[in-house]
């Protein structure tokens, strides 16, 4: 099952690359590049530096803004997912970030924070935390009753019910939170180099734009998608590594 799951994917990526090439070729508008010419261009961005410079700035606030959000959006989606009374008086704060138009909010962050570090890490966080929390809190609150009570019949202290027990059953959902939230953060890490200040990535995206060097644009746009198929499948293994043998979902009350 696992190298029909391999070869399945191959055979969806060789599709959409060939439809890219194709769509390139007839072409569809004078500024969509060809895949081969593409990939030309972001392998002659990395011989020459240009792509390792900018992942260096990029991966800077992405990394710091998702650990952020992955640490802290569990621990509150846990301690909303636990508590009646914290679920009521927090939700609907995530609710409302997760709905808010994050282009709107980037002024704001930039006159509180300035255009450095810490203003990117907030959007990564901003676009991130909301649904990790808000995934977890609901896996944790949907974990069945009968689970918990057999803890608590064979004398589970309330921290064993939680860690055994809890986040076991709830690992399928706080792991897909946690690989929607990490997908949104790639996002806000390159909007926010494109809103606050021109670097990494977005500054590659934006002057190649400016300059209509079309093949460069689609690279720095195809690696960055690339980077977080690679991390989400990383964090998937990671999943499976952690909870084998645990089933993924719930058992039936």
């Amino acid at each position: 099952m696992p190298d029909r799951a391999l070869l399945l994917k191959l055979l969806s990526a060789v599709i959409l690359f060939g439809a890219w090439e194709i769509a390139g070729h007839i072409p569809i508008s004078y500024a969509f590049p060809t895949f081969l010419e593409s990939m030309s261009a972001m392998f002659r961005m990395i011989a020459d530096g240009t792509m390792i410079d900018a992942y260096a700035e990029t991966l800077r606030p992405l990394v710091v803004g998702v650990a952020i959000s992955a640490v802290l959006g569990i621990a509150i989606g846990l301690w909303i997912g636990l508590s009646n009374f914290f679920d009521w008086l927090f939700s609907p704060i995530f609710i409302v970030m997760q709905a808010a138009p994050l282009a709107a909010l980037i002024p704001l962050l930039v006159l509180a924070y300035g255009i450095g570090l810490t203003s990117k890490v907030l959007v990564v966080c901003i676009m991130a935390m909301p649904v990790i929390v808000l995934n977890t809190a609901g896996a944790v609150r949907n974990t069945p009753e009968s689970l918990k009570e057999m803890g608590r019949a064979f004398l589970a202290s309330e921290p064993s019910i939680i860690l055994r027990i809890i986040i076991p059953a709830a690992s399928p959902v706080i792991f897909a939170g946690l690989r929607l939230g990490i997908s949104a953060g790639f996002i806000g890490a390159i909007l926010a180099e494109l809103k606050i200040t021109p670097t990494g990535v977005g500054d590659i995206i934006t002057y190649s734009r400016s300059i209509a060097d079309y093949p460069s644009m689609y690279a720095a746009i195809f690696s960055i998608i690339l980077l977080a198929v690679l991390f989400l499948n990383l964090l998937e293994r990671t999943e499976t590594l952690l909870f084998k043998g645990n089933e993924r979902g719930y058992v039936s009350d």
